[in-house]
């Protein structure tokens, strides 16, 4: 197994095939969703404020393989990478009052063990019913007959989707790159 925390130098880069256009300017709709935190968050939560959900396809766990070829994807691997940097940056985005939150297709019971793991001080959120890809039509991609999140960040600012990132890479300056953004746009 590799090392979850570190990007391979050769990953090949995604490309913007579109499947994200239709988000800007959308009101996000109201789901609930299980978070690691052990409560449901519902995202009418989102309608005041600036909240950003960052989606990821899959956490990596030391205790298992990853897909055949995973690193091959363009856009699969670095969720640990992207959660590890949305944690160095936690502090600033709690400073501005912008609520984080991470989201993947995984139940939380998969998720808690890398919450817990990695020390998030943010919840995950699990759209394993993909009750919310649903209703925002979220980019997808399948591996191994599993049905998986592309990567994408969102920034919601009282309720409105007012800035999309897609495809991020690397996804380890995801969130440098979101901080900068509402920093000078918001």
């Amino acid at each position: 197994m590799s090392n979850l925390t570190e990007l391979p130098k050769d990953l090949p880069r995604p490309i913007d095939d579109g499947l994200a256009n239709h988000l800007q300017a959308k009101a996000f709709p109201e789901v609930s969703l299980r978070s690691t935190n052990g409560n449901f968050i519902n995202t009418k939560e989102f309608a005041k404020g600036v909240t950003v959900v960052y989606c990821y396809p899959l956490t990596g766990r030391p205790d298992q393989e990853l897909p055949q070829n995973w690193d091959q994807i363009p856009g699969a691997r670095g969720c640990t990478p992207q959660a590890l940097s949305f944690k160095e940056k936690y502090a600033d985005f709690k400073k501005r009052n912008i609520q984080l939150f991470g989201l993947s297709i995984q139940t939380t019971e998969y998720q808690k063990e890398a919450a817990k793991r990695l020390d998030l001080p943010f919840p995950i959120l699990s759209d394993s019913d993909f009750e919310l890809t649903k209703a925002l039509q979220l980019p997808t991609f399948e591996v191994e007959g599993k049905r998986l999140l592309k990567r994408l960040t969102m920034i919601i600012k009282d309720g409105i989707i007012v800035k999309v990132f897609y495809p991020v890479f690397p996804p380890d300056s995801n969130a440098d790159e979101v901080f900068d953004w509402i920093t000078n746009n918001l």
